[in-house]
């Protein structure tokens, strides 16, 4: 198994059960030095994704899942890897048991563009859901979109 940490709408349990069935939660943490932005309006749907880039100071809550080898592939075709719209990055996390190694999925799109009000209020239920302090989850909802 390898471990992924989940931002955006990827927080939610509900979600990733149906993307990764066979992925359990194993907890959440920070993934510090990065900020959670947006990019890639033209690929979006409704507006820009999701991404992160790398901030010093900044920092964005993620859910860790250990994901099963049988959902790896699942996992890259819904973030859309063979597409070029989404890669996967190592980076590493901080949990209340210490630093893990981890992964993430980064937008291959350059930062700019804003969210549609759907998918922002959608990242910040999901972030709520898992768990978020909830000056975060303002933070949130506060996001221009």
């Amino acid at each position: 198994m390898s471990l992924y940490a989940a931002y955006a709408g990827n927080l939610d349990a509900r979600l990733m059960s149906r993307r990764a069935p066979h992925s359990p939660l194993r907890g959440t943490g920070w993934l510090n030095g990065w900020r959670l932005t947006f990019g890639g309006e033209q690929m979006g749907w409704e507006g820009a994704l999701a991404t992160v880039v790398e901030e010093p100071g900044a920092q964005v809550f993620v859910a860790l899942y250990d994901i099963a080898p049988m959902d790896e592939e699942s996992m890259d075709r819904w973030e859309g890897v063979g597409l070029d719209i989404y890669r996967r990055l190592k980076v590493r996390v901080d949990t209340l048991d210490g630093e893990e190694p981890a992964w993430i999925y980064v937008l291959n799109g350059y930062e700019g563009g804003l969210p549609s009000a759907r998918y922002l209020g959608e990242i910040a239920d999901a972030a709520e859901s898992a768990g978020a302090p909830h000056d975060y989850v303002m933070e949130l909802r506060k996001r221009p979109c």
